[in-house]
């Protein structure tokens, strides 16, 4: 060969494998060593570019190398075609989102075959398919009969950019993970399914995944933040009720010398009402209602309050101490409300000095050290030895922990408990592009899920676009109105739609059974390939996708649609693609497109340059 001409070259190779099925699996061969090779699937808002290329070339070779080797390999792609990017860019271009984001999936397949990628194309799924969303509304409708699925009334992050919701993982820095726009919390009844159920388990298996990146793992430990401590009930002076608070400090209990509240802690106005106090509070919360949840709760934010004008009395020791609310407490962290012990927390050090809280030291350290008397300067937040604590003085922090544990229980006043810092997971959404919630609304019934034989719930065209929060469904009123499947009298459909992230917990277990149209996927079918081998992807998922598919499996196998604990064995994270100091996405407008490299170049040059230019580990 005199000249290398790729564009003939490629196109007559990929022409051959295409006709000969070589990337295709129709059933899995149990006599021969099985490979499931997976990365991430694109959501179609637009073109592919260099940072998806590096993605797919990556999981492609070792396909290929894997495929070479002699084993039996599945590699498949799908789109992530469900949620605000698409919507978002579908209401830019003054387009509707389904003609939008076929279009794109289009275009993206073209390219992606243009790459000589070795897809099994017959596997190809799209998350905004009604053969696809209808088992996200079986799943839901399985976890809301077992109360994995319910509904309540919380306060919750709002980003008023993108006029919807936002679970927690999905705000960054008090920031919106997709628009980078300030979030606010606000109060709404939306629907969750219960995480915080397989909290301990999720937890726990982290240690079955030494496949795993362990800066993921310490991500995921930290986000799931278990905490070891006590309940403890504060009765409030005058009054017939006690705030509850969680503390992992409960040896330091003697020092505490104040009660801080949430803004949104429930029993706040009820402890101002009709005091002096009364208009404080509600201007304060007000003010820190308004806030950003970035400002708020920002590290470096200043610490402000109110005083409620109420006291508590502490259960250990009877003391009389003030009961304030606070922007530095979260309503989202334990009970809402802590005791606060400014010598021997940060926070509340800070807290105190300003606001002339006294400031009690009950713990100095093992080899010694002061035992009261001289002005705290700095708090001392380590174990140590108890002095001023009545008949625990001399125990070490950990054994009074114990003893004033037990000591609780038995005075009825607080009792040994865990907590986590992971929270059920907020899946309603106030946008059109997203899978609809499967009930209706009954004035006689309540809420009523839709019968499995009236699955799916279509999502309807002609929804007004605006962006600008609310539910676009609600406005449609053949689809709002509807009859309730309980007792036939009229009702309303649900007008939320699910979170994006739905979609793509279980969608690699739909590859394996993609056109199944009685269940979501035939056990037997994912059986031979799972766990996953490699599972290729950024670790920006990793307190959100990579949790919440771990979550999912765990409830499928529940269900009894798998006997997975978990679904991936290995992951890689690929990093990312940076382009003028920047990460290489369309949101941030900076990215290039791989088909004049193509062009230029050849598909397998350009895949070359990814992997070469910033090797894989």
């Amino acid at each position: 060969m005199t000249d290398y001409d790729p564009r003939a070259i490629e196109a007559k190779w990929q022409a051959r494998w295409a006709d000969a099925g070589v990337f295709r699996v129709i059933d899995a061969d149990l006599a021969r060593d099985r490979f499931y090779a997976l990365e991430m699937l694109p959501y179609p808002s637009g073109r592919i570019h260099m940072g998806h290329v590096r993605n797919y070339s990556i999981g492609d070779a070792v396909a290929r190398f894997r495929r070479m080797s002699g084993s039996q390999v599945l590699h498949v792609i799908g789109w992530d075609a469900f949620g605000l990017p698409a919507e978002n860019a579908a209401i830019q271009n003054h387009e509707e989102p389904r003609a939008w984001t076929l279009r794109n999936i289009d275009t993206m397949r073209g390219q992606l075959k243009r790459l000589g990628i070795g897809y099994d194309w017959d596997r190809e799924i799209a998350t905004c398919a009604p053969e696809y969303y209808r088992w996200n509304q079986w799943l839901f409708l399985r976890m809301l009969e077992r109360g994995i699925a319910f509904r309540a009334r919380r306060h919750l992050n709002w980003c008023a950019s993108c006029g919807t919701v936002l679970a927690n993982e999905q705000v960054v820095q008090g920031r919106c993970w997709r628009c980078d726009s300030p979030v606010t919390r606000r109060e709404f009844d939306q629907w969750f399914l219960k995480i915080t159920d397989y909290a301990e388990e999720l937890l726990r298996d982290l240690a079955r995944l030494p496949g795993w990146p362990e800066r993921v793992r310490t991500m995921q430990t930290h986000w799931i933040g278990r905490s070891d401590g006590a309940r403890v009930r504060f009765p409030v002076e005058g009054g017939d009720f006690a705030i509850e608070i969680f503390t992992t400090r409960l040896d330091t209990i003697h020092g505490a010398s104040a009660l801080v509240l949430a803004v949104e802690h429930p029993m706040l106005a009820r402890l101002a009402a009709g005091g002096p106090q009364e208009r404080a509070v509600a201007a304060f919360v007000a003010e820190q209602a308004a806030r950003s949840v970035e400002d708020r709760f920002a590290d470096a934010a200043e610490k402000v309050g109110v005083f409620t004008g109420r006291h508590a009395i502490n259960p250990f020791d009877g003391t009389r101490i003030p009961i304030w609310a606070a922007n530095f407490v979260l309503m989202d962290v334990g009970t809402g409300a802590i005791m606060s012990v400014p010598a021997h927390d940060d926070r509340d050090f800070a807290f105190a000095r300003k606001f002339g809280i006294p400031v009690v030291p009950v713990v100095r350290r093992s080899s010694g050290g002061p035992a009261g008397g001289a002005a705290v300067t700095e708090p001392f937040t380590e174990d140590g030895v108890l002095f001023g604590s009545g008949r625990y003085d001399g125990m070490t922090s950990a054994l009074a922990r114990e003893r004033m544990a037990e000591a609780a229980e038995a005075g009825g006043h607080g009792t040994r408990t865990v907590t986590y810092r992971i929270k059920d997971w907020g899946i309603s959404r106030q946008r059109y592009w997203g899978t609809p919630i499967p009930v209706v609304h009954c004035e006689r019934d309540g809420i009523v899920p839709v019968p499995d034989d009236a699955l799916p719930v279509l999502l309807p065209d002609g929804a007004p676009l605006t962006g600008e929060g609310g539910s676009p469904l609600s406005q449609v009123p053949e689809f709002v109105t509807t009859t309730c499947p309980r007792c036939g009298g009229p009702a309303r459909r649900e007008t939320d739609t699910m979170d994006t992230f739905v979609d793509s917990c279980w969608y690699y277990f739909r590859y394996c059974d993609p056109k199944n149209a009685s269940r979501p996927f035939d056990p037997s079918k994912i059986a031979p390939w799972f766990p996953v081998d490699l599972y290729i992807g950024g670790i920006e998922h990793a307190t959100m996708h990579l949790i919440y598919t771990r979550f999912w499996t765990k409830v499928m196998r529940d269900l009894g649609l798998c006997e997975l604990d978990e679904p991936v064995l290995n992951l890689f994270t690929q990093g990312m693609v940076i382009k003028d100091g920047a990460k290489m996405s369309k949101s941030k407008g900076n990215v290039v497109d791989p088909d004049a490299m193509v062009d230029r170049f050849g598909a397998d040059t350009t895949r070359l340059f990814s992997l070469f230019a910033a090797p894989p580990e």
